[in-house]
């Protein structure tokens, strides 16, 4: 169980410290490892990314003995941690410039009907108001990607965000990873009654509303709100060419919001909201 992959993602780093406190070592059945902050140098930094090597550990897998402080972590996290367990669980939140709707995620190969299902009952267990299935498998350099070379069963997730935490993220992430050791058995404990787990669908390219230029963005959406396709997203102005005409930008596809950028000011690149289909 990790937290801290990236810095300032700070659900993880807190419900792990607290879990540590809580657990009996006579309740657990098998190994348990635990690491709040798994990036330490970018946690102490409060930044996503390594203050040594600006490594962004989560695209850094698998990894290189030989390379730079993140690329030794990633390696030794995927072939020594992962080799010696059978579950994973990496908690992520938005970090600086992203908030999400409290969600935990999987990414079962979706021709794998065991895995899929699987995957589904773990998301009900964890209880995040939302669980999400990737609809394609993340790129190579991810956790999930390293659990997937090593046969471990991987949960992720996003819970909040924006260099924060509240008392509601910080409740399903700690209720979620207390729930996901007693789903596959580690911790005897009954699990805690959780929210009722909307399940969907994202990933895909689409499923993103993305800054082609550089300004503010003023966005005309809620986090969690339905929306439909072609209904405007928002519009990106520029205080430094008042004359300009605001750019707007449209959802691409149908769904409920589940992410959202936390900063205003936005450059090109930059997921500005991102949707989710029912799955």
């Amino acid at each position: 169980m990790t937290g801290g992959t990236h810095g300032d993602e700070y659900e993880g780093q807190l419900a792990l410290l607290q879990l540590t406190r809580e657990i009996d070592p006579k309740d657990v059945a098998g190994q348990l490892i635990v690491i709040p902050a798994l990036n330490l140098p970018a946690a102490m930094a409060g930044q996503r990314c390594s203050p040594i090597d600006a490594g962004n550990l989560n695209r850094c897998f698998p990894g290189d003995p030989d390379g730079s402080v993140t690329q030794m972590l990633a390696h030794f996290v995927e072939t020594v941690l992962l080799a010696r367990v059978s579950y994973f669980l990496d908690i992520h939140s938005g970090g600086t410039s992203l908030e999400y709707l409290p969600s935990a995620m999987a990414a079962p190969d979706p021709d794998d009907d065991v895995a899929v299902q699987q995957a589904t009952a773990a998301l009900r267990a964890f209880g995040a108001p939302a669980g999400f299935l990737f609809k394609s498998l993340p790129d190579d350099r991810t956790t999930m990607a390293a659990s997937r070379r090593q046969g471990v069963f991987q949960l992720a997730t996003e819970i909040g965000g924006g260099a924060t935490v509240t008392p509601r993220s910080l409740a399903v992430a700690s209720r979620g990873a207390r729930n996901f050791l007693a789903h596959i058995g580690v911790w005897n404990v009954p699990p805690t009654v959780g929210d009722e787990t909307i399940l969907l669908a994202s990933g895909d390219t689409d499923d993103f509303v993305v800054a082609m230029a550089r300004g503010l963005f003023a966005p005309a959406f809620e986090l969690g709100q339905r929306v439909e396709a072609g209904a405007l997203a928002g519009a990106v102005h520029f205080p430094d060419e008042p004359e300009r005409a605001p750019v707007p930008l449209h959802f691409a596809k149908a769904g409920m919001v589940i992410g959202r950028r936390t900063l205003t000011a936005c450059e090109p690149g930059d997921t500005l909201a991102q949707v989710g289909q029912p799955a």
